[in-house]
């Protein structure tokens, strides 16, 4: 989702409805399987903390009890990756921002996007997450392919040290990829890793996915978690199901980019909508018995 970073206070209108309209889309998410607001949120393109502060204050948000992780990253953008939770049910125990060192083809370093590292207990249970936003195509998707190949290698390296200190973790990997499930750096990040995608099956180029550029479909954005998340046990959590929230309030009503996403902005023109891109979510289920 795209997020704005001038306060709500004393804002023009526009700027105004882009944290509404990004309130509503959270809080809304995945209702027709689950009518609760999300315990868990990755969000990229933040700003500064009060971006995501100003949001979280944002009606229907306010009335839960949302808190956030943020850092500051290199980007040259000025642009990060965040997670919001809901305290009730969610408590973090440790984050980091990882570092994603990688150059450009004259040997100068890309200042790209942290890789944002949050452990916690969820309804009790310890989980592992990390939000990514891995560096883009705009060079070529081709020619920039060995840096998401990197990022895919910054998690795999910090889930084998987590691994030194804990038996069987379970992790949850999100994020914009800028690579699809089918893309090299998305399998090597399966391999070997414990790791399963459970948005592969929803993207038809032809037809869906997060984001559409000539007629085409993307699915940049995924949620990929481990195998135990497909095991029963007591007291923890299953996947229960995946999908692309791709509901016609954020869609693009008329002319030629009828059923795409409803941009905020094209260029420098404020156009109203919400994001480039459609979310996606998961739904876990608590196995109380």
């Amino acid at each position: 989702m795209l997020l704005r970073t001038d306060s709500k206070n004393g804002l023009p209108k526009s700027i105004a409805r882009n944290y509404l309209g990004l309130a509503k889309t959270i809080h809304r998410i995945g209702h027709t399987a689950n009518p609760y607001p999300p315990v868990i949120v990755g969000v990229a393109e933040v700003e500064n903390h009060s971006v995501l502060r100003d949001l979280i204050e944002t009606d229907p948000l306010v009335d839960v009890d949302y808190d956030f992780v943020h850092y500051e990253s290199p980007d040259e953008r000025g642009i990060d990756t965040g997670l919001i939770y809901h305290r009730k049910y969610f408590k973090v125990l440790g984050s980091e921002a990882l570092a994603l060192m990688v150059s450009n083809p004259d040997g100068v370093r890309d200042t790209t996007r942290d890789i944002l590292y949050v452990c916690g207990l969820l309804n009790g249970e310890k989980i592992h997450l990390f939000v990514n936003h891995w560096p883009s195509r705009r060079d070529g998707a081709e020619l920039t392919e060995y840096k998401r190949i990197a990022a895919a290698e910054v998690i795999k390296d910090k889930m084998v040290a987590i691994q030194k200190d804990e038996i069987d973790p379970k992790y949850i990997v999100m994020g914009d990829f800028n690579d699809d499930p089918s893309s090299n750096s998305i399998q090597i990040l399966l391999q070997n890793s414990g790791l399963h995608n459970p948005m592969e099956s929803l993207h038809i180029p032809k037809s869906r996915g997060s984001a559409s550029y000539k007629r085409t479909w993307s699915l940049f954005d995924q949620i990929l978690l481990s195998h135990k998340f497909y095991k029963y046990q007591k007291g923890s959590h299953s996947f229960d199901t995946a999908n692309i929230f791709d509901h016609d309030f954020l869609k693009e009503i008329k002319g030629k980019y009828k059923g795409n996403p409803f941009r905020t902005f094209v260029g420098k023109k404020y156009l109203g909508g919400y994001s480039d891109h459609f979310p996606v979510y998961i739904v876990l289920k608590y196995n109380k018995h």
